[in-house]
């Protein structure tokens, strides 16, 4: 399934972060070879809040992407999320 990317929003308790070298990295990987998205979805709740894949999101938008294949994982509890 793809969406708008402005469908999705960020998680705030997202803990994962990776220095601007790395972030640029991925951005480039995902201007080179965007397929690898449709392998590795960006993974939301049912509110379109991101559980995986929040700087690969983030990549997303700096590489100028309108829209993201997602996976939409439903009936998690709030602990799995």
């Amino acid at each position: 399934m793809r969406i708008k990317i402005s469908k999705l929003k960020s998680n705030v308790s997202n803990p994962r972060i990776i220095k601007e070298q790395k972030f640029k990295k991925l951005v480039q990987s995902i201007k080179d070879f965007p397929e690898m998205l449709e392998l590795r979805p960006i993974v939301v709740d049912e509110e379109m809040v991101i559980l995986g894949g929040n700087m690969r999101f983030r990549a997303c938008i700096e590489a100028g992407l309108q829209e993201v294949p997602i996976k939409i994982a439903k009936d998690l509890t709030e602990e799995q999320k």
